[in-house]
């Protein structure tokens, strides 16, 4: 028994291993729909609704408008736009004319949405007046119409908007700005157009839509999906869900139609059912939930990081949920976390689709049954086969139960890349089954993701899985979010490392993360490095994209090794500096010290002779001096000799004269000379 047989004894009751082959093309199959349920809504875009009748009209009018600017069967039309009724219409009319629809993200950078261009070469586009601003690259001969997405809202919203107040301004720019010159008004082009009356020229093999993929080598190519490519996977998945009833459910077209999963089965197969599809220009909880109160979704179509905030938004408020009886989730694995809480809050049952750009998008599904297994990827849509095989050889199957490379076929396979025959042949096998580059497992009768081939990890010869390392750093506490990736590591291939964000206040080092990590990791598992980030880069669908995060993380190092080696080179050359300055310097000292040195020698010459002729003079003065001074005390001594000389003359004679009046008074009274002496004293006294 082959794989395929095998997985699909899980499938739900009522649904058929194998669909119908659809044989009419999509404009087709959405005009005999408006034929039965004329009246009812076909599109609701903030209560303004265009009925199946209206639309069948509308679609006719694009066309008209399309023929009028020379568009024909097989000619590219490109759309850039969000999600609105014009942008319905505008893919309805393009298939009707045998044309192929391009889808553009209408928030892509110019650069990326030149690329695409370049690659498909449509001369016509209809694009958003808020994204004209970047298709400035459009020459001569390249016909753009600009559409006013406000024109598409009810008549109180366009009023409303044309208050002025600053708020009805801010909001208003949001949503359209002036039509440039250089473009057609598309509204105007719809009201005078003559309504397409043939009928759809197509054949089911021809190509109804490019939409573009990042392929095998991370490129945006564009994927060339038939109208029978679109039409099948319409049908499987009406197919896998038995239970919805035509004409009476409401889907939320909330996924872009520039992607694969919201144009399928948000828009075509809401078409297909006579569906109202609620159509959404972004995703915003407070939008999704008004809407919720107005128009009761039925089915609602999201990826994870959706129904998440939509539980946080509707949590603590009156919003009911319950309406909602079937969703299905996809793009990234659902945890059963989730999915429980979701149940819980509808009522209802959620269910998982795998796919791929290159497959429409479903190859796989849980079954709508008790049966389905919480992260698994499912089983295969009915008229759909797999196989698990070896990724370096795609004819061998490899054993139950290891991990291979899922390779897929069915009529909802595309054919190749849209002019790249080369990149084509990459993608399919020999034997023509569709490469998914995923590495599964069969457990339990479900298919399980175990990595991305072309995202695997080669660290020491030992394969590493990136989900494998992400679940296990996941469960750490203060570990909000992860994404692990490798980085060149020189002869040991790549080094794991660990994107993580952390929670509010929390810490995590390299050494706490490996302890926690190897209760479940192998050790050549580990992370060898781990990078802190605010955000992890997603994409506009919420999935974590480990291409930019590894760009990012490589980038940061090649930045950091080019500051190291500027650093390097810079001390490498300060110490060059500084050792030429220092050997400048020692030349310069060394002269200056020799320099010195003659000046020092001279001075002590000069200060020697200087010295010798002080001494000299010194003598002499000193020698003049004692002279002098021997003369002086010569002359001193002749001065002294002949004062003593004449003291002795003086006394001799004062003597002589004391010695006469002796003599003279003996002969005077006594009386007489004692009155004499007695004055004399008083006199003194009296002074």
């Amino acid at each position: 028994m082959d794989l395929t047989t095998k997985l699909r004894e899980l499938y739900a009751p009522g649904v058929a291993y194998n669909i119908a082959i659809p044989d009419r093309p999509i404009p087709d199959m959405v005009l005999e729909v408006a034929s039965r349920y004329p009246k009812r809504a076909a599109i609701d875009f903030f209560a303004r609704q265009l009925t199946y009748a209206e639309l069948a009209q509308e679609m006719r009018r694009c066309a008209g408008a399309l023929h009028q600017a020379g568009v024909r069967a097989g000619d590219r039309v490109a759309l850039v736009m969000p999600n609105c009724p014009q942008h319905a219409v505008a893919v309805l009319g393009t298939m009707l004319l045998g044309a192929v629809v391009v889808e553009h993200n209408p928030l892509a950078p110019a650069a990326e949405l030149e690329g695409e261009y370049e690659r498909h070469g449509a001369h016509v586009t209809i694009a958003w007046s808020k994204s004209l601003e970047k298709l400035t690259f459009l020459g001569r001969g390249h016909t753009t119409f600009c559409m006013d997405l406000t024109s598409a809202l009810p008549a109180a919203s366009r009023m409303a908007l044309k208050l002025p107040v600053k708020a009805a301004r801010e909001k208003r720019e949001q949503l359209s700005s002036p039509r440039p010159s250089w473009a057609r008004s598309w509204t105007r082009a719809l009201r005078t157009a003559t309504p397409w009356r043939g009928d759809c020229p197509a054949a089911m093999e021809d190509v109804a839509l490019l939409i573009h993929t990042g392929g095998t080598t991370g490129v945006p190519k564009a994927a060339a999906l038939t109208h029978a490519n679109l039409s099948a996977n319409v049908e499987q998945s009406i197919a896998w869900v038995p239970v919805l009833h035509e004409g009476a459910e409401v889907f939320y077209c909330i996924l872009p139609l520039f992607h694969a999963f919201g144009f399928t089965i948000g828009f075509l197969a809401g078409l297909r059912l006579g569906a109202t599809i609620a159509m959404f220009p972004k995703f915003d909880t407070a939008l999704v939930l008004a809407a919720q109160r107005r128009l009761p979704c039925t089915f609602f179509l999201g990826v994870p990081p959706m129904y998440e905030r939509l539980l946080a938004a509707a949590k603590g408020t009156d919003a009911d949920l319950s309406s909602i009886h079937f969703s299905l989730s996809g793009a990234m694995p659902l945890s059963a976390p989730l999915a429980e809480q979701w149940e819980q809050a509808t009522g209802g049952l959620m269910i998982e689709g795998y796919g791929m750009t290159e497959a429409s998008p479903i190859l796989l599904g849980s079954p709508l049954a008790s049966s389905r297994a919480r992260g698994a990827l499912g089983i295969p849509f009915p008229s759909t086969q797999v196989r698990i095989v070896d990724p370096e050889n795609p004819s061998r199957e490899v054993a139950d139960g290891e991990v291979g490379e899922l390779i897929a076929r069915g009529p909802q396979v595309f054919s190749g890349y849209w002019n790249q025959e080369e990149e084509t042949a990459e993608v399919f096998t020999e034997d023509g089954w569709l490469r998914t580059g995923d590495l599964v497992q069969v457990r339990d009768g479900f298919i399980y993701m175990a990595d991305r081939r072309k995202e695997m990890i080669n660290t020491s010869g030992f394969n590493v899985y990136p989900t494998q390392v992400e679940n296990a750093v996941r469960s750490m506490p203060g570990v909000a979010d992860v994404a692990a990736v490798g980085v060149p590591a020189g002869e040991s291939g790549e080094d794991v490392v660990a994107a993580i964000v952390l929670e509010a206040g929390a810490s995590v080092t390299l050494t706490d993360l490996r302890k926690w990590a190897e209760k479940s990791l192998a050790h050549y598992a580990l992370p060898r490095q781990i990078v802190v980030m605010t955000e992890l880069p997603r994409s506009q669908l919420g999935k974590v994209m480990r291409k930019k995060v590894r760009e990012q993380i490589v980038g940061a190092q090649a930045v950091a090794t080019d500051a190291v080696a500027g650093a390097r080179e810079a001390v490498a050359g300060a110490r060059g500096a500084v050792s030429e300055a220092v050997a400048e310097a020692r030349e310069s000292m060394s002269e200056k010290v020799a320099g010195a040195r003659e000046v020092v020698a001279g001075a002590r010459g000069a200060v020697s002779e200087a010295v010798a002729e002080a001494r000299e003079t010194v003598s002499e003065k000193v020698a003049g001096v004692r002279e002098s001074a021997s003369e002086a005390m010569a002359g001193a001594r002749d001065s002294v000799a002949e004062a003593m000389a004449g003291a002795r003359e003086s006394v001799s004679e004062a003597v002589a004269g004391v010695r006469a009046a002796s003599s003279e008074g003996r002969a005077s009274t006594p009386d007489a000379a004692s009155d004499e002496a007695t004055q004399g004293h008083e006199e003194t006294n009296g002074k």
